[in-house]
C-alpha cells in the first residue's frame, strides 16, 4: 500500500464533480491512507456528508461549529494533522479566495493554516476554466508552492467539450502516490527501536525508574513504518494508550527491566539495518531484589546497586558493516562535548542530543528540540516541534547517512 499511514485531508467544494470525491476517498483508503474530509457549505448540495464519512470512516466537517452547543472544529488542529491536503474538486470560487486571502469557511481556514503540501484539482466549465482570471489565479497558486493537478479535457456538465473536468480519481491518486513516493525511503529496511524507561525492581511492589514516557521512541516507530520500514519496537513500561496507536505491522516487544531489554535487543539486532537506541535505560539495578515487600523499620535504608548492561555499547562492539546505529543523549551541561564523546564511545553513526536547558524538550512532553550529530554529515539543529515532526526529521537525517 503506497500511502500507508499517510494522513490526507480531502477538501470538497461546490461542483457537480463532487460526486467523484467519493471515489477519491475510496482509492486513498485502498492505498492505506488515513482520510478525513471537510466540505464547503455549497458542496453539501452535491454530495452528502454521510456518503463521505462512511467511506472515510471519519466524521465529515463542513462548518466552524457543530450542534447547538457551538462545539468548535479547530481548523488549526486539522491543518496540523494532515500530511497532505487535496482540494478536489476545487471550484472557481474557492480558487479565487485562496489567492486573495478570503477566509469565510472551514476549508479555507484550514488551507490558510496549512504547513503541509497542498494539491488543488480544479473543476469547472470550459469558459470559466479558460478565463484569464482563473488562469492567473492557478499560476499564482503554483508560484506559492500549491501543487496543481490540472483539469482534464472531455465532455462537461454544460454539454461543451474541452478542458475543465476534474482529473479522474485514479489520476489524482497516482499523482499523490508519485509525490509521496519520496516519503518511503526506508522501504525494504529493517529498523529496531528501543523506547521508554526501564523499571528496576527493589521488591514485589517497588522499583527504581525514570520519567521517560516513551513518546519519542514510539513516534520514531510510527514514522519509520510510514517511511516503509519493517519496524521492531522494544519498549519499556509505558502508557498502553500510546502503543495502541501503532499499526499492527509494528512488531512490539514489551519489557520491564534493563536486563530484559538487553536480552530482547540481542535476539533481534543481527537482522537489522538500522538500530535506534531511544530508551532511557537505568544505569544501575539493585544487587538483590527482595522476594517480599520490604517493611519500613529503620530511619535509614541502603540499597546496593550493580551496573546494568550498557546495551548500546555492547551492541556497538559487534556492529556489522552495513548497519547504522543511532543513539540519544540527554544532557544538562557540556552538551555537545558529552554527546560527541558518547557517539565515539558507543560506536554510533549518529547521536541525537536533547538538552534539559531547552524549554519544551526532554521527557514526558509532546514536543522536542534536538541537535543531530553524525560521523558522516554536518550536524542538524531542529526547532521546537511535535515529537512526530522531530521523528520524521531524525529519520530523514538517518537516510542521508
Amino acid at each position: 500500500m503506497m500511502l500507508r499511514g499517510q494522513k490526507i485531508l480531502l477538501a470538497v467544494c461546490g461542483s457537480i464533480a463532487a460526486y467523484k470525491s467519493a471515489l477519491i476517498v475510496r482509492l486513498l483508503k485502498k492505498q492505506g491512507a488515513e482520510v478525513r474530509v471537510v466540505m464547503t457549505p455549497s458542496a453539501l448540495g452535491f454530495i452528502t456528508p454521510l456518503t463521505l464519512s462512511t467511506l472515510s470512516e471519519n466524521p465529515v466537517l463542513h462548518s466552524f461549529t457543530e450542534g447547538d452547543r457551538g462545539e468548535w472544529n479547530n481548523h488549526v488542529e486539522l491543518a496540523l494533522w494532515a500530511d497532505l491536503i487535496v482540494i478536489a474538486p476545487a471550484s472557481e470560487n474557492t480558487i479565487g479566495k485562496m489567492v486573495h486571502g478570503i477566509c469565510d469557511n472551514l476549508v479555507l481556514a484550514i488551507y490558510f493554516s496549512a504547513k503541509c503540501p497542498v494539491f488543488v484539482c480544479p473543476a469547472m466549465d470550459l469558459d470559466m476554466y479558460k478565463h484569464f482570471s482563473t488562469q492567473e489565479n492557478l499560476k499564482k497558486l503554483q508560484e506559492n508552492n500549491v501543487v496543481l493537478i490540472d483539469a482534464e479535457s472531455g465532455e462537461l456538465a454544460s454539454g461543451l467539450i474541452g478542458q475543465g473536468r476534474l482529473a479522474e480519481p485514479e489520476n489524482i491518486v497516482r499523482i499523490i502516490e508519485d509525490y509521496l513516493g519520496n516519503a518511503t525511503p526506508l522501504a525494504s529496511k529493517k529498523i529496531l527501536i528501543t523506547a521508554g524507561p526501564t523499571y528496576e525492581a527493589i521488591d514485589p511492589v517497588r522499583f527504581i525508574g525514570n520519567h521517560s514516557s516513551g513518546k519519542m521512541g514510539i513516534a520514531l516507530a510510527m514514522q519509520a513504518w510510514k517511511m516503509g520500514a519493517a519496524v521492531t519496537l522494544v519498549c519499556g513500561p509505558v502508557n498502553e494508550s500510546l502503543l495502541v496507536t501503532l499499526p499492527f505491522e509494528v512488531h512490539i516487544k514489551k519489557v520491564t527491566s534493563g536486563q530484559q531489554m538487553f536480552d530482547t535487543v540481542k535476539t533481534y539486532i543481527d537482522h537489522q539495518d538500522i538500530v535506534i537506541f531511544a530508551a532511557a535505560v537505568a544505569d544501575y539495578t539493585p544487587q538483590v531484589v527482595s522476594e517480599i515487600k520490604i517493611k519500613k523499620t529503620e530511619d535509614t535504608f541502603t540499597i546496593q546497586f550493580k551496573k546494568n548492561p550498557d546495551i548500546a555499547k555492547i551492541c556497538g562492539e559487534y556492529k556489522k558493516e552495513h548497519q547504522v546505529f543511532v543513539g540519544f543523549a540527554l544532557e544538562t551541561n557540556n552538551e555537545e562535548v558529552n554527546a560527541l564523546n558518547k557517539m565515539k564511545l558507543k560506536n554510533f553513526d549518529a547521536i541525537v542530543l536533547n538538552s534539559m536547558n531547552d524549554a519544551g524538550a526532554g521527557f514526558a512532553g509532546d514536543t522536542n528540540k534536538v541537535t543531530i550529530y553524525s560521523t558522516r554529515q554536518l550536524p542538524y539543529k531542529s526547532q521546537l516541534q511535535s515529537k512526530d515532526a522531530i521523528a520524521k526529521e531524525i529519520l530523514t537525517y538517518i537516510v542521508g547517512i
